[in-house]
C-alpha cells in the first residue's frame, strides 16, 4: 500500500494570543483519525493511506480552529503522494542521518 505524507500548518490570523491553544485543537482532531503524525515548531507532518482521508482530516482540523473562535484561518498544505514506492513517516529524514 502506498502512503500519502503531508505537511500542514493551520493558524488563525489576527489573534494577539498564544496560538498553542489552536494547535492543540487541531492535534486533537488529527488524533481522532489514528494516523501517524509528528509536530514541529512550524507544522505537522501526517501520514495517511489516501487523499480522501487526508483531506477529511485537514477539513476537520481547519474547522476545529474556527470553532475554537478564530474568525480567519490560513491553512497551508504540502503533499507527497508517491506511487513508485512505499515511504513512511520519518523515512526521508532518517535516510540523511544514517
Amino acid at each position: 500500500m502506498k502512503m500519502v505524507i503531508a505537511q500542514i500548518s493551520i493558524a488563525p490570523v489576527g489573534k494577539d494570543i498564544d496560538l498553542s491553544e489552536y494547535v492543540k485543537e487541531a492535534i486533537m482532531v488529527i488524533e481522532k483519525y489514528h494516523v501517524p503524525y509528528e509536530t514541529n515548531d512550524m507544522s505537522t507532518i501526517i501520514e495517511t493511506e489516501d487523499l480522501d482521508t487526508l483531506f477529511s482530516l485537514i477539513k476537520d482540523a481547519h474547522n476545529a480552529v474556527i470553532k475554537k473562535g478564530a474568525k480567519r484561518v490560513i491553512t497551508e498544505i504540502k503533499i507527497d503522494d508517491r506511487k513508485d514506492k512505499i515511504v513512511r513517516l520519518g523515512e526521508k529524514s532518517s535516510s540523511i542521518t544514517d
